[in-house]
C-alpha cells in the first residue's frame, strides 16, 4: 500500500510538472482587441484562438522556455517567449506592413502567406470592408486587379476573372464556408443574393484561372472564398443600417436601404451559436432600350420591327400577300411582320430585394480544437436576371444547410443545397402570351394582311402614292388593325392575363419559371504533416455529389419525374519547403468522374523561390489541367426560348424532347400532313448551319454530343517588395481543347438537311425552327493575358495602389462564325485607388477609379458594342470607440455618367448612401 501511494503521488506530481498553462492578451496598435487571433506553439501543431475580447489561455505538455508564434489576418506576426509555467503574455499585433504578409487558405488548402502562394490570389479582409467606396462589401471586390463584376441587376452581380463570362457564368465558383453558392438549377451564383451579410464577413478569398487539381469540375475559370466569423471568436451583437437613393435617368431616384443584425455567443468553451439577418430593398436599373439589333437605325415604323427591351415583337412571319389575294407574284409582295409588343417596365417589377438569413451551432466536445458544426443558410430575393430571356425573379430562395467536422488538420462535411424559383416568370413569353390570350398568331397575321393588301392598292391607285409610300402607310393601317382590341398595361383586362400568364408553368401559354432542384454534396480534406514530424504537407481528399434535377418539365426535360444524376473525384497535394525555406515545391493531382463521361485527372505543378537578403522577392511558375463538366441545363434542357429551342445533349435527353409544329401550307401540299413531331436528336443529326441559311448558301452540319471541356493553363509571377513599393504582377496562357458552346442550327419540318430538295423548300416555306445546341468546338482556342499592381504609401500614410489588366483571347471568328466563345471582357482595364485610413484621429477615406476598354458582348440574349465607362467611387469614415460604431457616407459612379456592362441590361448609375455599423 505504501509503494502504491508513493507511486501515485510519483505520477500525480509528474502530471502536475508536465501541464503549462499560458494566459495572454492580444491587441492591435490601438490597444483594442483581436480576436480570432491564432496562437501556436512554435514547432508543434498545438495552439488555441483569442476570444472576441482579444483573450486567450493555452495549455500544454511542453515545458518551458519555448516561443508561441501569434498570428491574425491583417497584422505582421509576432514570437512571444513563455520562460515560466502560469505565465501571463501582452501582445500587441502591428498592422502587416504590405497586403503581401497577409494570411491566405484557399491556394493550398493551408494557412500561408499570399507572398509565398503558389498561384494568383486576391484578399479582401475586414480592413477592406470597412474601407471600401461600394455599397457593399461585394461590390467592392470590383476594386481588385484582375476581377470583373458584371452587373445584371441592383441585387445580382456577377464576379469573373480571365474572361469567358456571361450572367449565367458556370465557369466562376463559388464557396461560402466551403459550401457551393452555385444555384443547382441555373448552373450559377446569383452574386450575394443569397450569400452572406456583410457583418458576418471575416474575409473573402478570389482564385484567379484553373483550380480544378484541388476543387474539381467547378473552378474552371476562378473561385471566390467566403469565410464567416466563428462565434467562439467572434461575440456579440453587431448592427448596420444604411440607407441612401439610386439614380438613374430610366427610373428616377428611388431610396435605398440595407439593413443587418449578428448575433453571437459562446456559453462556455464548449458550445457557441450565432444568427444573422440583413434585408436589403431598392429599384432596381430600369433597361429600356428600344434599339432593333437585326436593323440597326429602323425604328418601329419597321414591319418586322424587334427591340432590345421590347418582348412579344420576335413572334413574326414572313406573309406573302399575293398568295393570300389570289394576285400574280409581285403585284403586291411579301414582307416579315411581326407581333406589337409590350416595354419591359410594364412586364417587369423592378422592386429589388435581398434577404439572408443563417444560423450556426459550434460545439467543441473537448474544449479543444475539434469542432462539430450545423449551418443553415437561406436567401430569398427579388431580382432581373438575363439569360436566353430576361427573367423577372420574384420570390427566389434558396437554402444551404451543412453539417461538419474538424480540426486543424481535416475536416468532413457533408451539405445540401436547394433552390425554389418562386413566382419567377420569363418577361418575353409573358409578352407573347398576353398577346395570344386575346389573339391567336394566325387571326392576328390574317387580319394584317386583309388590311394592308387594300390599303398598299388603295394608295398607290387612289393617293397616288409611290410603292414605297404605299407600303409604309398600308404598314401602319394593317398595325393598327391587327392591333384592334389589344390590352392596355393598366387595364383590368390587361392586368387580369397578365396575372393568368405569369402564373402558369407551360410556355406555350404561361411564363412561369418552375424550378425545385437540388444537389447534396459531401467532401473531406486531410492533412497528414502532424503525423510525419511536418517533414511536408500532404494533404489527402475527395468528394461526392448527386443532383436531382425538378422542373415539372419547364425547364429540364422532367416532365415524367425528377431526373438523377452524380459525379465523384479525389485528390493528393504536396507541398515542401527546400534550402533554406527559400524554395517551396507543390504538387497534386486529382481524379474526377461523371457518370455520363469517362474519368479525368487535373495535375497541377507549382515552383517558387523566395530570393533577396531580406527574402523580399518571390518568384514562381505553374502549370495545371483543369476540366469542366457540362452543366445540368447543357445535358438536360428542353427550353423554347422564343428565339430558339434549347435542347441538352445528354445521350437520354435528346429523344425526351419532343415538339409538334404546324406545317404551312405550301409545306401540307408537300408532304401531305399539317403538323410534324421534331425531336432533339433531329437538331444534332439534321440541320443547316444557322449562319449558312442567313448567307444564302444553306450548308448541312451534324452536331456532336457534349463532353467536358478541358483547360491547359500556364502561369508566371513575382510578388515583391523594393523600397516603398509593393509589386505583384502575373501573366498567363490558357489552352482549351473541347471548348463548351453553343451553336445554333436550323431544322427543317422535312426532308434531311443537304438533299438539295425538299428540305430547301422546307426553308423557303418558313417551316423551319431554330434549335441552340450544346457540343464542343473542335477549333483552336486560347486566352492569354496578366495583371500588374503597385501599392505605395506616399505623403506619410496616404496609401495609393494602381494597377492593370490585359486580357486577350486568340479564336478565328471570321473561319468559324457560328461558335460564340462568350469571351465577353475587356482587352484593357486600369484600377487606382487613394485613400487614408486614420486621416486624423478615428477618420478616413478612400477612392476608388475605374477604367474599362470597350469590348464585344456576346451571349444568348443579344450581342452588342459595350462603350469604355470611367466610374469613381469614394467614401468617408470615422469611428466612435466609445459606442463601437463606425459612420460611413460615400458614393458609387459620383461621375454620374450611367454606363452597361452588357447588351440588354439597365444602365448602371449612382448610388448614394450612408452607413451606422455597430460593433463591426
Amino acid at each position: 500500500m505504501r509503494r502504491l501511494m508513493i507511486l501515485s503521488l510519483m505520477l500525480f506530481g509528474s502530471l502536475t510538472y508536465a501541464q503549462t498553462t499560458v494566459q495572454g492578451t492580444v491587441v492591435d496598435e490601438n490597444n483594442e482587441p483581436v480576436p480570432g487571433a491564432n496562437v501556436v506553439l512554435v514547432g508543434k501543431a498545438e495552439g488555441t484562438t483569442t476570444d472576441f475580447d482579444g483573450n486567450f489561455t493555452f495549455n500544454t505538455s511542453e515545458q518551458p522556455p519555448f516561443q508561441l508564434q501569434i498570428t491574425a489576418i491583417g497584422f505582421a506576426d509576432v514570437l512571444a517567449n513563455v520562460t515560466a509555467n502560469n505565465q501571463t503574455l501582452s501582445v500587441e499585433l502591428k498592422e502587416a506592413s504590405t497586403f503581401l504578409d497577409e494570411i491566405v487558405i484557399s491556394a493550398s488548402r493551408t494557412p500561408e502567406r499570399i507572398f509565398e502562394s503558389p498561384v494568383s490570389v486576391e484578399r479582401f479582409g475586414l480592413k477592406e470592408i470597412k474601407n471600401t467606396t461600394a455599397e457593399s462589401f461585394y461590390g467592392g471586390l470590383q476594386n481588385l486587379k484582375g476581377v470583373d463584376i458584371n452587373t445584371n441587376s441592383l441585387t445580382f452581380q456577377s464576379i469573373n476573372t480571365r474572361g469567358f463570362a456571361t450572367f449565367a457564368n458556370n465557369r466562376f465558383l463559388q464557396l461560402v464556408d466551403g459550401m457551393d453558392n452555385t444555384a443547382p438549377g441555373l448552373n450559377f451564383v446569383l452574386g450575394n443574393l443569397v450569400g452572406m451579410s456583410e457583418l458576418d464577413v471575416q474575409s473573402v478569398e478570389i482564385l484567379p484561372g484553373a483550380s480544378s487539381a484541388l476543387y474539381g469540375a467547378g473552378a474552371f475559370n476562378g473561385i471566390l472564398f467566403m469565410r464567416s466569423k466563428n462565434p467562439f471568436d467572434f461575440q456579440g451583437i453587431s448592427a448596420y443600417g444604411k440607407t441612401g437613393l439610386t439614380s438613374q435617368d430610366a427610373a428616377g431616384d428611388n431610396n435605398y436601404y440595407d439593413f443587418g443584425v449578428r448575433a453571437a455567443h459562446a456559453f462556455n468553451d464548449k458550445l457557441a451559436v450565432k444568427a444573422n439577418i440583413s434585408i436589403l430593398k431598392g429599384e432596381d436599373w430600369h433597361a429600356n432600350s428600344v434599339i432593333d439589333l437585326n436593323n440597326p437605325g429602323a425604328d418601329r415604323s419597321n414591319p418586322a420591327y424587334d427591340g432590345l427591351n421590347v418582348y412579344g415583337d420576335e413572334v413574326s412571319t414572313l406573309l406573302d400577300f399575293d398568295a393570300a389575294a389570289g394576285f400574280p407574284s409581285g403585284t403586291v409582295g411579301s414582307a416579315t411582320i411581326s407581333r406589337t409588343g409590350y416595354e419591359e417596365a410594364v412586364l417587369a417589377d423592378y422592386n429589388a430585394e435581398s434577404v439572408k438569413t443563417d444560423f450556426a451551432i459550434h460545439y467543441r466536445p473537448f474544449g479543444n480544437d475539434l469542432e462539430l458544426i450545423y449551418n443553415g443558410r437561406i436567401g430569398r430575393g427579388t431580382t432581373i436576371y438575363q439569360g436566353s430571356n430576361r427573367y423577372a425573379v420574384s420570390g427566389f430562395s434558396m437554402q444551404q444547410h451543412k453539417i461538419e467536422i474538424k480540426n486543424d488538420n481535416f475536416f468532413l462535411r457533408g451539405y445540401l443545397v436547394s433552390e425554389n424559383s418562386g413566382d419567377a416568370y420569363d418577361t418575353r413569353f409573358a409578352a407573347i402570351n398576353v398577346n395570344r390570350s386575346w389573339k391567336g398568331d394566325t387571326q392576328w397575321f390574317t387580319e394584317y394582311a386583309g388590311a394592308y393588301i387594300p390599303a398598299y392598292l388603295g394608295g398607290i391607285q387612289q393617293g397616288g402614292l409611290s410603292p414605297e409610300d404605299a407600303s409604309t402607310a398600308a404598314h401602319a393601317i394593317a398595325r393598327q388593325a391587327a392591333d384592334t382590341g389589344r390590352l392596355i398595361p393598366g387595364t383590368p383586362a390587361f392586368e387580369s392575363a397578365f396575372n393568368r400568364v405569369i402564373n402558369d408553368g407551360d410556355l406555350t401559354t404561361g411564363a412561369k419559371f418552375i424550378d425545385n432542384t437540388k444537389f447534396r454534396h459531401l467532401n473531406g480534406n486531410y492533412n497528414l504533416a502532424h503525423l510525419i514530424d511536418d517533414w511536408a504537407d500532404i494533404q489527402i481528399g475527395g468528394s461526392f455529389r448527386e443532383y436531382e434535377l425538378n422542373s415539372g418539365g419547364t425547364i429540364f426535360t422532367d416532365s415524367d419525374g425528377p431526373i438523377t444524376y452524380n459525379e465523384y473525384g479525389a485528390y493528393v497535394q504536396l507541398q515542401k519547403k527546400m534550402f533554406d525555406d527559400r524554395f517551396k515545391f507543390t504538387g497534386s493531382a486529382r481524379y474526377d468522374k461523371n457518370e455520363f463521361f469517362d474519368g479525368f485527372v487535373s495535375p497541377r505543378l507549382s515552383l517558387a523561390y523566395t530570393a533577396g537578403e531580406n527574402r523580399n522577392h518571390n518568384f514562381r511558375v505553374s502549370a495545371q489541367q483543369g476540366f469542366r463538366n457540362p452543366t445540368t441545363q447543357d445535358l438536360f434542357i428542353g427550353l423554347d426560348a422564343g428565339a430558339a429551342i434549347l435542347v441538352g445533349s445528354a445521350p437520354n435527353n435528346l429523344d425526351r424532347d419532343v415538339r409538334t409544329f404546324n406545317v404551312s401550307q405550301s409545306g401540307q401540299a408537300l408532304i401531305g400532313q399539317s403538323t410534324v413531331n421534331i425531336t432533339g436528336s433531329t437538331a444534332y443529326e439534321n440541320a443547316y448551319s444557322l449562319s449558312s441559311v442567313l448567307s444564302g448558301a444553306p450548308e448541312a452540319v451534324t452536331t456532336d454530343i457534349i463532353k467536358p471541356e478541358e483547360i491547359t493553363a500556364f502561369e508566371a509571377g513575382y510578388r515583391g517588395q523594393i523600397g516603398k513599393f509593393t509589386i505583384d504582377m502575373s501573366g498567363y496562357y490558357n489552352r482549351y481543347k473541347d471548348f463548351i458552346a453553343n451553336v445554333t442550327v436550323l431544322v427543317p419540318y422535312y426532308g434531311t438537311a443537304g438533299d438539295g430538295g425538299l428540305s430547301l423548300l422546307a426553308l423557303q416555306n418558313g417551316d423551319s425552327k431554330p434549335y441552340q445546341t450544346y457540343t464542343n468546338s473542335t477549333v483552336d482556342i486560347n486566352s492569354y493575358g496578366g495583371t500588374v499592381g503597385v501599392d505605395t504609401k506616399i505623403f506619410g500614410n496616404f496609401d495609393l495602389g494602381v494597377n492593370y489588366t490585359y486580357n486577350e483571347l486568340d479564336f478565328d471568328k471570321e473561319q468559324f462564325p457560328d461558335f460564340r466563345t462568350n469571351f465577353n471582357t475587356p482587352k484593357h482595364k486600369v484600377k487606382a485607388s487613394f485613400g487614408n485610413t486614420e486621416l486624423f484621429k478615428n477618420f478616413g477615406f478612400n477612392f476608388n477609379y475605374r477604367w474599362s476598354d470597350s469590348f464585344f458582348w456576346e451571349a444568348s440574349f443579344a450581342d452588342g458594342d459595350v462603350p469604355a465607362y470611367t466610374v469613381l467611387d469614394a467614401q468617408i469614415n470615422y469611428t466612435v470607440p466609445s459606442i463601437k460604431s463606425v459612420f460611413k457616407l460615400g458614393g458609387s459612379n459620383l461621375l454620374g455618367d450611367e454606363y452597361f456592362q452588357a447588351i440588354g441590361t439597365g444602365n448602371i448609375g449612382s448610388i448614394y448612401y450612408v452607413s451606422w455599423t455597430i460593433n463591426p
